[in-house]
């Protein structure tokens, strides 16, 4: 028995001198198996193999990087047709309220105050310039040298007539004729019209023998004027103000609600492209409630 027990405490005293030996061995002056050279060796190893690969990424981004273009993308992969948006959106493009309930489209009516702010006549007249309409204000570099920043058009938030918040201001909401505000997507470089024929936005019902009544539109025909075009970029066009376009339902069927499909024509857009039947058009649905 006496034996027994002693062979067990060898085999333990072994086994942790073992381990001991492992992390830390005295005769060999070796630590975990590598002597002080070969662990240094390794270290020096893989520190000039990432500080190599960390060189190679900087330099690849730096070589990149030169050659982009600050102001401009070198490559445009997306869809000649734009797409479009409107404000207000309201939850899943859908603009729903009750005329008693003041709360349900007042939130709609703090929207457009929002985003029509930028668009008031004196900032318009202090940041850009009153242009030729008809025609495209063209800005070319001469060579070289940058004709930047580039300047802008003016959009005043009065051609908005009755939707620009300044008469009414509660943009026809609280008498169930309400104002929508449309634009069309930036797209660096697009001249959207020829022949002096401006792009002009149209809106329908999506159902067959549902009509959305009488409308109108301001500016008048729902036109972009060409002056608002080419867009040369946020960073070479710093003041620049999208055209919009404001759709005002004159006659809306109480409790009942309206699919409505707007969409943008033009000579040399095309929309419902194969790739995304949305380009160029925008579906929204509206419902007032009595």
């Amino acid at each position: 028995m006496s034996g027994g027990k002693e062979d067990e405490e060898n085999d333990r005293k072994e086994h942790k001198g073992s381990w001991g030996d492992f992390f830390w061995n005295p005769r060999t002056q070796e630590m975990m198996g590598r002597t002080f050279k070969s662990w240094g060796l390794i270290l020096l190893f893989y520190t000039v193999f990432y500080a190599f690969l960390g060189g190679m990424f900087v330099l690849t981004m730096y070589v990149m990087l030169l050659t982009l273009d600050e102001y401009k993308p070198t490559w445009q992969d997306r869809l000649t047709t734009p797409g479009m948006m409107i404000r207000p959106r309201g939850e899943s493009l859908e603009i729903f309220y009750n005329l008693q309930d003041t709360e349900t489209w007042d939130r709609y009516v703090q929207t457009l105050d929002n985003f029509l702010k930028p668009y008031d006549n004196s900032i318009q007249v202090q940041n850009n310039d009153n242009c030729i309409p008809d025609q495209y204000f063209i800005q070319e570099d001469s060579g070289e040298v940058r004709n930047n920043p580039k300047r802008a058009c003016q959009f005043n938030r009065t051609m908005l007539d009755f939707c620009s918040g300044l008469d009414d201001r509660y943009y026809g909401y609280q008498e169930g004729r309400p104002c929508i505000i449309i634009k069309l997507n930036r797209v660096i470089g697009m001249l959207p019209g020829r022949d002096g024929q401006s792009p002009y936005i149209t809106c329908a019902s999506k159902r067959e023998g549902v009509t959305l009544g009488p409308i109108q539109f301001y500016p008048p025909n729902g036109s972009l004027n060409l002056m608002y075009y080419p867009y040369y970029g946020s960073k070479a066009q710093i003041n620049y103000t999208q055209p919009l376009v404001a759709v005002k339902f004159l006659n809306v069927t109480m409790n009942k609600e309206l699919s409505v499909e707007c969409r943008i024509n033009s000579n040399t857009l095309v929309t419902g492209n194969q790739r995304d039947k949305f380009a160029g058009r925008i579906s929204f649905k509206l419902r007032i409630s009595a």
